[in-house]
């Protein structure tokens, strides 16, 4: 997805190395943290530099560090950027970054609840996750705004040839060529997989009447929490 964006022309991506903007024949730009301990930190002048020397952007520019520290990604987060947003990514590595670097950046971004060696890996998700959502990237555009979470739910189940494999066999309803049945079934499959898999989801769903009426006889409580119907782990 990145290569067919930046040859289509559809979007423009520079990477910045940090060691360019040291100030010492070696390219240092982690030093030890000042009152002892382990680890290495990201100091902040070659950061203050490599900011200070990007070209002016076409229009607003948002910079963000990438750390454990920061709000969770989320997909609100790419599509409330996807329209052309200039954004710049500063990966966060080492032990962690010296703190006057938040005071550089708009916001902290982190991926979950787990550490990386660095942001780099975190650079590459948020890329991907924002090119993929302008239009001409994909190959169809409305693939994307039907992944899970665009809508506040987990995506439904989706099912190609052979239509029968080791007996287990498609729902008929795909085969019917009912286009608005298709898409009921599907609508209350995203509702039952959300409700199994990741019942947090539902307090900010937007639900229809008739959404919360099915999700209520499977169980549903109406808050963030169903009531203990499932049996099993599910799958």
């Amino acid at each position: 997805m990145i290569r067919i964006a930046l040859e289509k022309g559809l979007a423009t991506l520079r990477i910045v190395n940090l060691r360019d903007y040291a100030d010492d024949r070696h390219r240092t730009i982690d030093d030890a943290p000042y009152g002892g301990g382990p680890g290495m930190v990201l100091k902040v002048e070659p950061v203050a530099r490599a900011l200070a020397a990007l070209p002016p952007p076409a229009g607003p520019r948002e910079v963000i560090l990438l750390s454990p520290q920061g709000e969770s990604l989320t997909q609100a987060f790419f599509e409330q950027r996807a329209g052309g947003a200039d954004l710049v990514l500063v990966c966060g590595r080492y032990k962690g970054v010296d703190e006057r670097i938040r005071g550089l950046v708009d916001r902290e971004v982190s991926l979950g609840d787990f550490v990386l060696s660095g942001g780099e890996l975190a650079a590459m998700v948020v890329i991907d996750g924002l090119l993929r959502l302008i239009p001409g990237v994909l190959g169809d555009l409305d693939s994307a705004r039907g992944d899970s979470f665009s809508s506040g739910l987990l995506d439904c189940a989706y099912y190609t040839r052979p239509e029968v494999w080791e007996g287990r066999g498609v729902p008929p309803v795909l085969l019917s060529g009912h286009h608005g049945e298709v898409g009921r079934w599907r609508r209350r499959d995203a509702l039952e997989r959300t409700l199994r898999r990741r019942p947090d989801l539902l307090a900010g769903a937007a639900l229809s009447d008739e959404d919360a009426r099915h999700l209520r006889e499977l169980g549903w409580a109406g808050t963030d929490a169903p009531r203990q119907r499932w049996g099993g782990s599910g799958a």
